[in-house]
């Protein structure tokens, strides 16, 4: 199990890709902001084979601190998305620590890494996907949380660009809860970034809050005996010590200012078909706008109601294979 991917646990199995990391150069790109990332670089990573008329990719987008590395208990033969059958681009987000990021820019490291959007991101990897890799069309996009907010992105930015697009545990927008956890974290954060040691001292007590979010009580009550709380909190903590904690605020910043716009706006844009899979007790990322928005287009909605919580795609992993690959093969 990889230490470094943050939600990763319980979502899926975690196994090595024997695909290359592959890096595009972007130039500079210019960000919402105004803003640009000099040199900018994102990596990807190819797996399967298209088929003739190349109406076979999918695209994967990657979760909160994620890296295209950790998709391997998704990506492969016989996997959720089968490279069999799908030729999968996997990419990988700014502030990774793989594509542009504070912790890799020589230009503009750290605190001088300009922000960024969800909406970027999906920028980017268009550029990837045309410039680079020659796809003026692809079969589906898909992600997980923060890969399920690009996701949402992805089918507004360029409507015609999937057929499909599959969002697990994401959201169009951030609702009141969502926006209270994730300030408190980069609060946290901001407030210790005057030297490397409080950073990292910040990012313990953020994997303590990340550990009481990311499952609902009910699974913590049940499955943790109290005898072992502490180890299971300092478990956590280790998963986040190889992420750098100004990647981790560039991500967060990030999915704060997320919002794809009003569902009744969005349903007459939204083209692609969509499979939209929420965990109702998740508490780290609200179901409700995802719920709202799949009545509204009338798309297929998979609701997890078990108690693990923002983790119930892993809990749930049965429901979660068969709805996509059904919804895939449709």
């Amino acid at each position: 199990m990889r230490a470094g991917a943050i939600f990763l646990a319980s979502f899926l199995a975690v196994s090595a890709f024997a695909s290359e990391q592959r890096f595009a150069a972007l130039g500079d790109f210019t960000l919402d902001s105004g803003q640009a990332i000099r040199d900018c670089r994102i990596g990807y990573r190819l797996d399967g084979a298209p088929d003739e008329a190349r109406s076979n990719v999918i695209i994967v987008t990657t979760w909160f601190a994620g890296r295209s590395a950790d998709l391997g208990g998704w990506i492969g033969p016989g996997k959720l998305f089968d490279t069999n059958r799908w030729y999968v681009v996997s990419i990988d987000a700014f502030g990774n620590g793989v594509s542009s990021s504070p912790s890799n820019s020589t230009l503009q490291p750290g605190a001088a890494f300009p922000k960024f959007t969800i909406r970027d991101l999906v920028r980017s990897q268009h550029q990837l996907l045309t410039k680079h890799l020659g796809f003026e069309h692809v079969y589906a996009v898909a992600g997980l949380s923060m890969g399920g907010m690009q996701t949402f992105q992805w089918t507004v930015s360029y409507p015609s660009f999937m057929e499909k697009a599959i969002s697990i545990v994401g959201t169009p927008r951030q609702t009141s809860t969502d926006i209270l956890l994730w300030q408190t974290e980069l609060d946290l954060l901001e407030g210790f970034s005057d030297s490397p040691q409080s950073l990292r001292k910040a990012m313990r007590t953020v994997a303590a809050i990340q550990a009481m979010e990311i499952r609902t009580p009910a699974w913590l009550a049940r499955s943790i005996k109290p005898v072992d709380a502490l180890q299971h909190l300092e478990t956590h903590r280790k998963s986040l010590e190889s992420r750098d904690p100004w990647d981790y605020m560039a991500q967060l910043r990030g999915m704060l200012a997320h919002d794809i716009g009003r569902n009744e706006e969005m349903a007459g844009t939204i083209r692609a078909r969509m499979l939209i899979v929420v965990a109702l007790q998740d508490e780290m990322v609200n179901p409700g706008p995802a719920r709202e928005l799949a009545t509204l287009l009338r798309a297929s909605l998979v609701t997890l109601s078990g108690d693990c919580g923002h983790l119930a795609s892993g809990c749930e992993r049965e429901v979660l294979e068969r709805e996509v690959t059904g919804f895939l093969a449709r």
